[in-house]
């Protein structure tokens, strides 16, 4: 059996996994969930898949566990606060960490599994867009794997070549074409994009997605970040990315060779294909995704990214082009302002606009270690709250 944590099972991702894994109970087994403040759908989980460990960040959600605990005849043990993130993805009876925590609050966890040798399902970007070269240094000192779950970084690995960390321009690859929706702002008038709510913004065309990411999508930040993502996955520059607005989203991504070929992945809006696709490489198995009907589908469209629509793009390419602390930076400006109006104290078009006056603020210095990182994380979460003016 093969012993798995979720960090992050409550969210739309830890829900989708556990929904792969129930297909496979004989390959399978859950160690440990975990969540920062649903108890009562943890606890659930905990009901269904017996994990030896359950971990809540938020001291007032795990009261709440531990009354259903006792109950219970669960023989699920609680653990609380955020090193018991790290615990859970470093036990020697784990083999694989789905790493689907949201935002920066996923770095440690995931760089725990690193250091402890497991197959990482990486669904946190935000792990290699701020830590970038000292995760992908720690995943090569203690012999990590690490497999993309994000269907477009998903589906541009499975267009490589098997031998691309050897180089993509030796090994042919000429362009990543990095598909994205569009959101549902994407042929909204310009002018109306002050007044949008957080509901609106929520609202995504195609994917099932929590709040923050679906505003991220709407941004198309969340492009931005996997942008800066895959050029850490596939050890490539920016400038081999383009990203392609594709209203379907049966397009995952694609990847171009100088032959003049072009490698597409394509399937069904849902994650658990490349969650199933993760789980069982190199082998195939099955995920309860619909196959794709191309005759109901009939058409696929593609359109050029406007920096203008999209700001907050822009705003990422030039983080990567940066280096150094730049995307750490960005992400942290981005997670304040995202939240900030999701809770209505601020308009949606003034997102990129706190991100980049946080960026023209900040000393951008090396990232040679965590220390770094984690400061530069720290106080552009302060400039952001100042520039909002909720500090």
């Amino acid at each position: 059996m093969i012993g798995i944590t979720v960090l992050g099972s409550t969210g739309s991702i830890g829900v989708s996994t556990l929904d792969v894994i129930s297909r496979h109970p004989d390959i399978y087994k859950i160690v440990a969930l975990t969540a920062n403040r649903n108890a009562e759908r943890l606890f659930e989980q905990c009901q269904k898949f017996q994990p030896e460990f359950a971990v809540l960040v938020d001291k007032s959600a795990a009261k709440t566990f531990s009354a259903l605990l006792k109950e219970s005849s669960l023989k699920t043990i609680l653990l609380t606060g955020v090193t018991a993130l790290e615990e859970v993805a470093e036990l020697s009876q784990v083999d694989y960490v789905m790493a689907a925590i949201v935002g920066a609050a996923g770095l440690l966890p995931t760089l725990a599994a690193a250091r402890a040798g497991k197959r990482i399902l990486l669904a946190n970007k935000e792990a290699l867009v701020m830590s970038g070269k000292i995760f992908l240094d720690e995943v090569k000192k203690h012999n990590a794997e690490l497999l993309p779950i994000d269907s477009e970084h998903n589906a541009i690995f499975q267009c490589m070549p098997d031998d691309f960390s050897e180089g993509l321009v030796e090994k042919g690859v000429t362009k990543i074409l990095l598909t994205a929706s569009g959101g549902p702002f994407r042929d909204l008038p310009l002018e109306q994009l002050a007044d949008v709510t957080p509901e609106q913004a929520c609202a995504h065309p195609n994917w099932e997605m929590g709040r923050k990411i679906s505003v991220d999508s709407a941004t198309m930040m969340n492009k931005g970040l996997e942008v800066i993502e895959a050029c850490w996955l596939f050890n490539t520059s920016h400038d081999l990315i383009q990203v392609v607005l594709h209203p379907q989203s049966v397009v995952h991504s694609m990847v171009q060779y100088s032959d003049g070929s072009v490698l597409a992945q394509l399937g069904n809006p849902d994650m658990r294909t490349p969650i199933a696709h993760s789980l069982a490489w190199p082998e195939r198995m099955s995920s309860g995704v619909e196959p794709l009907d191309l005759f109901e589908i009939a058409r696929l469209d593609f359109q050029k990214a406007d920096f203008t629509r999209f700001p907050c793009l822009r705003l990422a390419y030039q983080a990567i082009e940066q280096g150094g602390t730049a995307p750490a930076i960005l992400n942290a400006a981005n997670e304040i302002a995202v939240e900030s109006f999701l809770n209505n104290k601020l308009s949606f078009n003034k997102i990129a606009e706190v991100i980049e006056a946080t960026l023209d603020a900040s000393d951008i210095s090396r990232a040679d270690n965590l220390d770094d990182i984690l400061v530069a994380d720290s106080m552009a979460r302060k400039k952001s709250l100042e520039l909002i003016g909720l500090h």
